[in-house]
């Protein structure tokens, strides 16, 4: 079946190969991010793909901005992608680096930004048979985590994590089903070029687990291989 995937930062890494992945498999996408005058890769894929992928500009952060790509969807989105992420300071309680203005871009985009794509891109997924909002998470959000730093990151991811089981529970009635999705370690500018998966792996497995969201897995949090994950 023929889906519409709408993805968030989809101009590089992870969120780039899912809409390759989806464009690949015959579905359309739309392709949000913020400067698609400076995504090469992304245009090349929209020119070889015509119609299919749709590109436009948005920061997550910009509800209005959201709200005006939604206006001109005519048909139903199925699959809304919250993909779209940022990196806070990755040390301790004494990493200057967490200011601010770094601690409000983190929070705002990854745990914010979900809300305002979701909600913004509402009225589309009704018009869907089978509609699903998939959140990109982190494992560093879980509450069962170990580690001692990157303090802001895990809280905006377990933010976001909050706000999926918030949403599943609000939007079940309607039988949108959400869910999030810890991406494994990845070979992009956050994981590093010594992670265990390329972002193309990572992707593959991640459109895998959205071809099988429905209802009876709406608020669970989920490896990209399909494994149950701790909040």
């Amino acid at each position: 079946m023929i889906e519409t995937y709408l993805i968030t930062g989809a101009n590089r890494g992870i969120g780039l190969e899912m809409t390759r992945a989806a464009l690949r498999a015959g579905h359309r996408v739309i392709a949000v991010c913020r400067n698609p005058a400076g995504a090469a890769t992304l245009g090349q894929l929209q020119s070889d793909h015509g119609v299919r992928c749709q590109v436009t500009a948005a920061d997550v952060c910009d509800a209005a901005a959201l709200a005006g790509i939604a206006a001109n969807i005519e048909g139903a989105v199925d699959v809304v992608v919250c993909n779209a992420g940022a990196m806070s300071a990755r040390g301790g309680i004494d990493d200057l680096g967490n200011t601010v203005d770094a601690i409000a871009t983190v929070l705002m985009t990854n745990m914010v930004g979900p809300f305002f794509t979701a909600r913004a891109f509402l009225e589309p997924l009704r018009r869907s048979a089978k509609p699903r909002i998939a959140i990109i998470s982190s494992l560093m959000g879980s509450q069962q985590h170990t580690a001692g730093a990157a303090h802001f990151y895990r809280a905006s991811k377990a933010g976001a994590n909050n706000l999926m089981v918030t949403l599943s529970n609000e939007l079940k009635v309607q039988n949108i089903a959400v869910a999030a999705y810890h991406p494994g370690w990845v070979q992009t500018d956050m994981g590093g070029p010594g992670a265990d998966l390329t972002p193309a792996e990572s992707a593959v497995a991640l459109m895998a687990r959205f071809r099988a969201l429905d209802l009876s897995q709406t608020g669970g949090f989920f490896n990209y291989d399909g494994a149950p994950l701790p909040l």
